[in-house]
């Protein structure tokens, strides 16, 4: 079964947001393992801050059904397509990762370059999908954000609660 790995991420009511999007990917999905909650100022535009995530799953799920499901949810959450690239979300799903899949499948680029480019990406990949090897590179996600320059963004995890239980904690 292919591992899933997506990035969550959120700027308005990011709270609200993040929790109806991991309830609504466990029950697509199944039992998923979460990274924590990190915080960020926003990336290339002025706005509030960020919540970002990640999450992996192993799911049967062929891939389109994946990203159908993944954009109906972002739609569900107020999503508005056709903005500025960089932009306020209401929730931004990713697909990170798909197996050992690698190239542009149907428009889904894997693996996402931004996995490597931005910490809000890789701190949380490195999280849930430490040991898994970036193709490109050949390392872990851990070594790669063990080498990442840390001043280039800044962020930092917090505390975060989903179905009663503390899945983030600030450090």
């Amino acid at each position: 079964m292919p591992l899933l790995t997506l990035s969550l991420g959120s700027n308005q009511q990011a709270d609200f947001h993040i929790r109806g999007a991991l309830d609504a990917l466990q029950a697509s999905f199944g039992a998923m393992r979460t990274s924590s909650v990190f915080e960020s100022l926003a990336v290339g535009f002025d706005g509030n801050n960020f919540l970002n995530m990640a999450v992996a799953v192993d799911t049967p799920t062929p891939l389109a059904d994946v990203s159908a499901r993944i954009k109906a949810l972002e739609d569900e959450h107020g999503r508005i397509r056709g903005g500025a690239r960089f932009s306020a979300r209401t929730l931004d799903i990713d697909i990170l990762t798909y197996g050992d899949c690698v190239g542009d499948f149907q428009g889904i680029v894997l693996p996402r370059p931004e996995i490597t480019e931005n910490a809000y990406v890789l701190w949380p990949m490195s999280e849930v999908c430490g040991g898994c090897r970036d193709p490109r590179s050949g390392l872990t996600y851990a070594t790669l954000w063990q080498q990442y320059d840390k001043t280039r963004q800044s962020l930092w995890p917090i505390d975060f609660d989903w179905q009663g239980r503390r899945i983030s904690s600030a450090r």
